[in-house]
């Protein structure tokens, strides 16, 4: 049986994952780590990750930007792979990332479902087919009013599918509401929602003149991103060091 370390283990989408782990006979939590330990959930919890003795395979990572740090210090220390989930981190801890990943096996993915990931693949084969024939490419992500990062790091990451497919052609345009003047060929749009309880919803529009192609998933709730996250770290756990993404999960 694989052993977790569920990271940010009180948070909403860690409780998912316990709730799903506890379903699943082939993975088991051992250990929980969050800024307090505050719920009954069946393994032990550390408010310090330091402090965490417990053996495991593979820690899933669901917190907040700010303990990246020392989760990717104690990873590389005990030699164990780490499903990074966390988005809205900073470019000196994405380089962390980088580095660490040499010491350690990291999974590093903006969106867990396999829906988005799909997704990834097919818009850069649509961006192949849409950019040299002048279409405009625009995208409007929703979700809730209590997400703190803008744009999310799944509409970034969509975004930049389509600009590696292009060579990194596009420009991503955030506000518009500062400038007057007419969209430019190679800008990329990215617009963000925030209201009620909307759990994630990305819309990727290709615009053309007298059509419009539209790719939009929508996540009803956080279980799609949590069983992707549980079958991530089964994927990781034994795996060198290295950096690997959902692509590799989905094949």
């Amino acid at each position: 049986m694989m052993r977790i370390i569920m990271h940010g283990c009180n948070g909403k989408m860690g409780q998912v994952i316990t709730g799903i782990c506890k379903e699943d006979p082939a993975v088991d939590i051992v250990a929980g780590v969050d800024v307090v330990d505050n719920r009954d959930n069946g393994y032990p919890v550390f408010t310090d990750i330091e402090k965490c003795d417990v053996e495991a395979d593979v820690i899933i990572d669901f917190a907040a930007a700010v303990a990246v740090d020392k989760l990717l210090d104690y990873a590389v220390a005990r030699a164990i792979p780490v499903v990074l989930c966390t988005t809205g981190l900073s470019p000196e801890q994405l380089n962390k990332v980088k580095v660490s990943s040499e010491k350690v096996a990291v999974l590093k993915s903006a969106n867990m479902s396999l829906g988005i990931n799909t997704l990834i693949k097919l818009l850069k084969d649509a961006a192949n087919v849409f950019a040299p024939a002048g279409y405009d490419i625009e995208i409007v992500e929703k979700h809730h009013n209590q997400k703190v990062d803008a744009p999310s790091g799944t509409a970034l990451a969509l975004a930049d599918s389509i600009n590696e497919a292009r060579n990194n052609e596009y420009e991503y345009v955030y506000d518009r509401s500062q400038v007057r003047q007419k969209r430019g060929a190679k800008e990329l749009g990215i617009s963000a929602v925030r209201g009620g309880t909307i759990v994630g919803e990305h819309e990727v529009i290709f615009a053309g003149i007298d059509e419009v192609i539209e790719f939009k998933h929508t996540a009803y709730s956080k279980s799609v991103f949590a069983k992707g996250a549980v079958e991530a770290a089964k994927f990781l756990s034994g795996k060198p060091a290295g950096m690997y993404d959902m692509a590799d999960v989905i094949g």
